[in-house]
């Protein structure tokens, strides 16, 4: 409440619209402000207290009165007003000074509110000065042109009193005044004092005297311009008050309801009168209000005043219309307008629209400024028709003839009318993983309705933005389908601010694999000979699964139970598979797989078998170890166990070898020993026994210790450049041409220029090629034996070059966060290769967490591997950039991130030979979609109206012969990819090769390759000289040295008679190679074609 405008802020009133059970709290409806008074007269206080629930009382200087009406201990003071309007005014009848002090109203607290306590209102007590009193000196006759001095003194009054002195009516100029405390505190005293010359006759002052001394009172002063007390508040009135006679004359001023509002008034000396001006703005303030004119001079006894009570006529200041403007049809509104104070009360009136309500009870209160609140409250039934109709509140005055309105639109809220769905029928089944759309709809109702999604009666608040139309709105829910969707029901509600809920729901039909594979064994430990039984259960699938085993390459069929019911809606199996357990078993995994043949595909799981077994030695444990002489032996022991805590003892002509304290023998590991500058006398056989918890094994190898020969550092050059190679001789005597050299590589090569100077031999190349490159041996000759022979590497340096064909330029990856990406590159060239990678152009912050950089350098190859850890389409789907370099140069390929797909189609499709019944076609593979992908061969003669086809075996392999062809006869051929998610079109464009077979008078050739590989330590075997210990053996061929246990780099190539059939020959690769070698003759597969579809002649 504003205290001293005396209007309600609109907040008092939102109590209308509060709900039954809230205690409101108390408020102070009017506070008191600061108030002054004459001494004697009446002051009263106001304090209003809305909803007063707690003791109300008053504090004077911090002092509780108490909370009577009538305050004992002060007779002059007592609360006034209606209680039950909440009025307490403190009324003090014949202010004293003692009144003057600081008060407040104060409300106690209660239980539904807490304590309020009023603003401060000082009450200020005016006191006139007591009579002024002059001091002269009386008793000696004042002498013309002497100075004399004049005392005036005012006291007792509060605020000071002001002294003019005045001779004859003449003020006195130069007074001097000096203020002094009163007798009692807040009164104040002046005393001032003027030095007069007498001008006069020389021989007396008594006429003098006797004038100065003539003093009288002046006439009660009169109001002019205040015709009627009733005034409209905002006219501005100009009163003129007027007092007659007086010597001096008197002082005039203007008091409303006691406070000065005037002090200034003119002097007309010639017709003896004061006037005073008052121009005065009319408020609502000032109804009632008692405006006084006083007038006084220095010899009034009291002052003389008229007083003219005011009447104003005001209009409210505000009108509030209060309540809640929105309900539901059929609901009965309540709504409160509120007019504040006026005078005369206006009348209040209410409009829906055009349309009078009359269901109103009116209430009138005492208000501020002497006026009354008119509260008037309306209730009414909506309806839906009336929405958006303006709701009017009119209060209008009579006594101003003024009308003031408030105006609020009306809402009427009532429920959607009808609700829909859009949605596959629901006995058509989907896959888990399909992309399904739901769409609700729903029309009518105000507001229109908020649509929710509810699945098995829980809110699904993944549904897109809901989206409007004419009079209606509309929700899209986008599902990807999972097995908890199988005869879920979706349920669409529409609701609105009417709180009256429609609904629509559908079902879906949903197949899907199995949620959750597990597998249990029973047994705790595993041991070498168990039969060990396992049980794979297959969590719920829709339709039934059908389980299997594998174990590596190796399939199985276990022992199903019968189908259970399950999680949503489907069937859970149960299969169980038996093992003899070998250590081959050990560390493997057996995988459990459920297959869905509705669907195509299936879930799996495994179990890695822990198999205990005693030490058992690798089929591939050398036999025969051959090192040189003064060279280090590492006879590596290629043992597995389990527990892998295996114990060995080393035997080496029935005496143990000591591992500590020996000098020549070391052990870097558990498992290998290495001799330091071995011996012939370290030759021979070592027998090796090894135990753990489970058993003994034992094992023997040979040691073959050989002559030493002599080897150069490698010798270095770039690509392009001359390469000189030195030999030089110590040997007498030097002879010409006593120096040749050999190259010792595969193929033939260009041996450059062969020159010698004295006792050197030099081996000049010219524009060196990369297929310069390894070994060269110098033997020098000058007609005494032996020879000698020494060899020398030539390294190529070239900058890098990527491998860039279709496969290395795509990698593929499902994009779910769920798997790992590898993105590689592989770079060849010398000297050693730095890559650096990019993603969209912008350097691969390998400090993150989700990217894994590994570099492999292997000579001069060098791949570079990516790992992207839980790959997302969003960030991960993009082109990674990939550069070698090395100080000769640098590469780029471009690596592109995709999701797994069908693969691209084969290019490069053509033949590679022809005979009367077979053609061998060969193709470049292109990307295989991220999946591992096959090949098949489309084919049919120029006769046919149908084709054949042929998947091509091995299933990786790019060269492929189709046997079974009729001579001398045309055939067209195409070849494409398949993998698991489809098949790519056909290689070069869907390009058709057309090939005639030979006629059967052509005959065929038949060959047979050996292929040898060797390294350079394959032809450093060859130059051993013969100085083998006797007790060396040629058992195994595999040989090892202290820089790697296997020469890993060893390949041969046997030609094996099948022994079916004279002209046909398999050829088999051994070693680590994965290589598939086909025979250029006749290769028949164990295939047969099948036809597929049916073309017409002269179609293709």
């Amino acid at each position: 409440i504003d205290s001293f405008s005396g209007c309600f802020s609109p907040s008092l009133f939102f109590f209308f619209g509060v709900s039954s059970g809230t205690q409101a709290q108390q408020a102070f409806r009017t506070e008191p402000r600061n108030l002054t008074v004459r001494m004697g007269a009446t002051a009263v206080l106001r304090c209003e207290v809305l909803r007063a629930s707690g003791t109300v009382q008053w504090v004077k200087d911090g002092l509780l009165l108490g909370p009577q009406r009538s305050l004992p201990g002060f007779p002059r003071y007592s609360m006034i007003g209606n209680p039950k309007r909440g009025q307490y005014h403190l009324q003090i009848e014949q202010a004293q000074l003692e009144d003057d002090a600081a008060y407040e109203c104060q409300a106690g607290q209660s239980e539904s509110s807490q304590a309020i306590v009023s603003k401060t209102a000082l009450l200020n007590v005016l006191i006139p000065p007591s009579n002024p009193h002059l001091k002269v000196d009386m008793a000696t006759p004042w002498v013309a042109g002497k100075e004399y001095t004049v005392i005036c003194n005012a006291s007792e009054a509060k605020p000071v009193a002001n002294v003019t002195l005045y001779k004859d009516g003449v003020k006195l100029t130069g007074a001097k005044s000096f203020i002094m405390s009163g007798s009692k505190d807040k009164l104040l005293n002046t005393h001032a004092e003027v030095t007069y010359v007498l001008v006069g006759l020389p021989d007396s002052f008594t006429p003098f005297v006797s004038h100065f001394l003539t003093v009288a009172p002046p006439q009660p002063p009169v109001i002019v311009g205040l015709e009627r007390e009733e005034v409209k508040a905002g006219r501005m009135l100009l009163l003129e008050c007027v007092s007659h006679g007086g010597n001096p004359l008197a002082t005039l001023h203007w008091t409303k309801n006691g406070d000065v509002v005037s002090m200034t008034w003119e002097e007309d000396v010639g017709v003896q009168k004061s006037t005073s001006i008052l121009n005065l703005m009319i408020t609502p303030v000032d109804n009632q209000a008692e405006l006084c004119c006083e007038s006084v001079n220095l010899v009034s006894l009291f002052p003389l005043s008229v007083c003219r009570k005011i009447t104003v006529l005001f209009e409210p200041a505000e009108v509030i219309l209060s309540g809640s403007f929105t309900a539901i049809a059929g609901q009965m509104l309540i709504l409160s307008c509120f007019a504040t104070s006026s005078n005369p009360p206006v009348e209040i009136r209410w409009w829906l629209g055009s349309k009078e309500l009359n269901t109103t009870v009116v209430t009138m209160d005492k208000g501020d400024d002497g006026g009354m609140t008119t509260m008037s409250n309306m209730t009414h039934q909506v309806s839906k028709e009336e929405d958006g109709l303006a709701l009017t509140c009119e209060a209008f005055n009579k006594g101003t003839y003024f009308s003031k309105t408030q105006m609020k639109k009306l809402s009427v809220y009532y429920p959607p009318q009808k609700v829909w769905l859009e949605a596959p029928p629901q006995d058509v089944p989907f896959n888990a993983g399909t992309k399904v759309r739901l769409i609700c709809f729903s029309t009518g109702g105000n507001p229109t309705g908020t649509l929710n999604w509810f699945k098995n009666g829980k809110p699904v608040t993944n549904a897109l933005k809901q989206t409007s139309f004419d009079r209606g709105v509309t929700q899209e829910l986008v599902l990807l389908l999972t097995a908890s969707d199988n005869m879920a029901t979706y349920r669409c509600d529409a609701r609105n601010e009417a709180k009256k809920t429609i609904s629509a729901h559908t079902k879906l039909m949903v197949h899907f694999t199995p949620i959750s594979m597990k597998i249990m064994v029973k047994q705790e430990e595993l041991r070498l000979g168990q039969i060990v039984t396992l049980e794979c259960r297959a969590g719920s699938s829709n339709p039934k699964a059908n389980i299997t085993w594998s174990l590596g390459t190796v399939r199985f069929q276990g022992v199903e139970q019968l189908p259970e019911k399950a999680q949503y809606g489907g069937v859970s199996v149960c299969s169980s598979l038996s093992l003899n357990l070998s250590s081959q078993h050990h560390n493997q995994k057996v995988i459990c797989q459920a297959y869905s043949p509705v669907l195509s595909e299936g879930t799996n799981t495994f179990f890695r078998l822990n198999v205990l077994y005693p030490p058992e030695f690798s089929p591939q444990q050398p036999t025969q170890v051959q090192v040189v002489e003064d060279d280090v032996a590492t006879i590596p022991l290629l043992v597995s166990a389990n527990p892998e805590e295996v114990s060995c003892i080393w035997l080496h002509r029935k005496e143990r070898l000591v591992k500590e304290g020996s000098l020549r023998y070391h052990w870097p590991d558990e498992f290998t020993l290495e001799i330091k500058n071995v011996s012939r006398k370290d030759a021979g056989v070592y027998a090796i026994k090894c135990s753990n918890s489970e058993g003994v094994s034992q094992i023997s190898v040979t040691l073959d210790v050989q002559c030493k020969i002599l080897r150069k550092n490698p010798v270095f050059v770039n690509m392009g450049e001359t390469a000189d190679l030195i030999c030089v001789a110590d040997a007498n005597p030097i002879i010409s041409d006593m120096f040749s050299w050999k190259w010792l590589g595969e193929g033939e090569v260009e041996m450059g220029e062969e020159t010698q100077q004295d006792e050197s031999g030099l081996l000049t190349i010219h524009d060196v090629t990369r297929a310069h490159a390894g070994l060269y041996q110098c033997t020098a000759n000058n007609g005494i034996a032996p020879p000698a022979s020494v060899v020398v590497q030539l390294v190529v340096q070239f900058k890098p070059e990527l491998q860039k064909g279709a496969q290395w330029r795509k990698v593929a990856s499902r994009g779910d966060g769920t798997t790992t990406a590898k993105v590689v590159c592989h770079a060849e060239g010398l000297p050693g290769i730095n890559f650096f990678w990019e993603k969209n152009g912008a350097r691969l912050d390998f400090a993150n967490p989700r990217y894994e950089e590994q570099t492999v350098r292997e000579g001069a190859f060098h791949t570079s591997t990516v790992r992207v850890i839980n790959v997302s389409a969003a960030q991960d789907y993009a082109v990674f950039s990939c550069t070698a370099r090395n100080s000769l140069g640098e590469d780029k390929l471009d690596i592109q991130l995709v999701s797994t797909s069908h693969p691209d189609p084969p290019s490069l499709f053509h033949k590679v030979s022809a005979t009367h019944h077979s053609v061998t076609l060969e193709w470049v593979p292109g990307f295989n979609g991220g999946l591992q992908q096959r090949f098949r061969v489309r084919y049919r003669s120029d006769q046919s109206v149908s084709y054949l086809y042929m998947d091509v075996f091995p299933p990786t392999a790019t060269t492929f012969a189709v046997t079974g062809l009729q001579p001398a006869t045309t055939y067209n051929f195409s070849v494409n990819a398949l993998n698991a998610m489809g098949e790519s079109d056909y290689a070069d464009n869907n390009a058709v090769l057309t090939i005639t077979t030979k006629d059967m008078a052509v005959r065929h050739l038949k060959m047979n390759i050996i292929q040898t590989y060797y390294d350079w330590k394959t032809v450093e075997k060859n130059l051993i000289s013969p100085c083998r210990s006797s007790q060396s053996t040629v058992s195994n061929s595999n040989k090892y040295e202290s820089s790697e246990k296997i020469n890993t780099a060893a390949r041969r190539t046997l030609l094996i008679d099948s022994g079916s059939e004279t002209d046909s020959n398999v050829y088999e690769s051994y070693g680590e190679s994965s290589h598939y070698y086909y025979p250029t003759g006749e290769y028949m597969l164990a295939l047969s074609p099948h036809a597929e579809e049916i073309r017409r002649p002269g179609k293709t």
